[in-house]
């Protein structure tokens, strides 16, 4: 029997968890471990009667290691499938490694006491996850991911090398809140009031939070504001695709919610560093994220599209070239599917893909990998066949 284990129980991990069981020939079990047992119980009592999967729940602390170790040793996966929260990353590393356990996950590691996100720490792993004989995946979500797939595919398919990437993230959903993050609020937050960064002629070029801003007209949504973020998958792409010399990611926000987050940093509520309240330490933004809507809880009340994709520049056949693939997700959509609005479908559905894809050894090589160092065809066709159709545009609006 082919078993994943699925680490967190949060809205990402549901849809990856619903289109697991939707894939029961190679879903044949699934573990849901979290800190929380009763999400877990509650989602298998709600999906076991609709597929063949054998869904089992356990409790688990991620942050300790012997607890992971000793619920991998008890299950025996096939994968780890860690939707956990970034600062658990190592930790569940090492419980692979521990249990030669293949591992997968949708965002690299951060330190829970420092606002940055970097892939040195995970890639530090690289020799002895080989020696191990498994493999541990990074990244499988949208972005990254998907994002990393697109730009593996338009490397084999459509470039002899790319010389500029714009990835290009819009959400053009409304939930109806005066301000909530479209996933969790801690890590959303951390993100978008970090300073912005890109890559070029291979040298990071950093900016104020939100300096540099376009305006760009995407299909099935319109026309929006987007601002240049640092994201982590610049930092593989640039190593892992031939010919770069920029790239850059955007990333769209309504002025309603950038006056929020202003006042909200204004006050200190963004911080990361604690303080002392009625004599007890708290996190200023671990409380603002207690008292924000549980992004999980955004499906049915958020309507509209998402466009996320990657624009690229290059040559073919020692001629220029510009190319673009994206994918458009209708939220409500996604909510009648699996419950769930569509930022966390598009990044729960390329978690299930990128598992599988381990599970079954489609991809088969041991060491720790960035998405875009697979093939990616056979991610594509799974793309198209679990819920993620792409487009192409071989004429696409330039970003300036």
């Amino acid at each position: 029997m082919k078993k994943c284990m699925i680490i967190g129980c949060g809205g990402v991990a549901s849809v990856a968890i619903h289109k697991c069981c939707q894939n029961s020939e190679v879903f044949e079990g699934i573990m849901i471990a979290s800190r929380t047992k009763s999400k877990c119980d509650a989602l298998k009592e709600k999906l076991q009667p609709t597929t063949k999967t054998v869904i089992e729940t356990a409790q688990v602390n991620a942050d300790n290691i012997d607890e992971l170790i000793t619920l991998i040793n008890s299950y025996q996966p096939d994968v780890v499938l860690n939707l956990a929260l970034p600062y658990q990353d190592l930790t569940i590393m090492d419980a692979c490694l521990a249990t030669k356990t293949h591992y997968v996950d949708t965002a690299n590691y951060e330190p829970l006491d420092t606002a940055k996100f970097e892939y040195k720490w995970q890639w530090a792993y690289r020799e002895r996850f080989e020696k191990a004989g498994i493999t541990a995946l990074l990244g499988s979500g949208f972005d990254p991911g998907v994002t990393g797939v697109f730009s593996a595919y338009a490397m084999k398919h459509e470039f002899d090398e790319i010389n500029y990437i714009d990835i290009l993230d819009c959400n053009g959903g409304d939930h109806g809140y005066p301000f909530a993050t479209n996933f969790n609020p801690e890590i959303n937050i951390r993100e978008v009031s970090a300073k912005g960064s890109y890559i070029e002629n291979g040298e990071w070029v950093e900016t104020e939070p939100m300096e540099i801003k376009r305006v760009y007209n995407f299909k099935g949504v319109g026309e929006k504001d987007m601002y240049l973020l640092h994201h982590e998958e610049l930092e593989s792409l640039a190593l892992n695709i031939k010919g770069i010399k920029r790239i850059r990611f955007f990333m769209t926000f309504g002025q309603s919610y950038l006056t929020h987050l202003k006042c909200l940093e204004n006050v200190g509520m963004t911080s990361i560093e604690p303080i002392m309240y009625e004599g007890k330490e708290i996190v200023p933004l671990q409380f603002l994220k207690a008292v924000l809507p549980d992004p999980a809880t955004l499906g049915a009340r958020t309507v509209g599209k998402t466009n996320i994709g990657c624009i690229f520049r290059g040559k073919k056949d020692g001629k220029d070239k510009t190319y673009y693939l994206y994918n458009i997700c209708d939220h409500q959509e996604c909510y009648k599917e699996v419950g769930s609005q569509a930022i966390s479908y598009t990044t729960g559905v390329p978690a299930m893909i990128g598992a599988m894809m381990i599970m079954t050894g489609t991809w088969n090589k041991a060491g720790v990998y960035n998405i875009e160092e697979f093939d990616p065809d056979p991610f594509m066709q799974a793309l198209n066949k679990y819920g993620l159709p792409w487009e192409e545009d071989f004429n696409p609006v330039l970003v300036d």
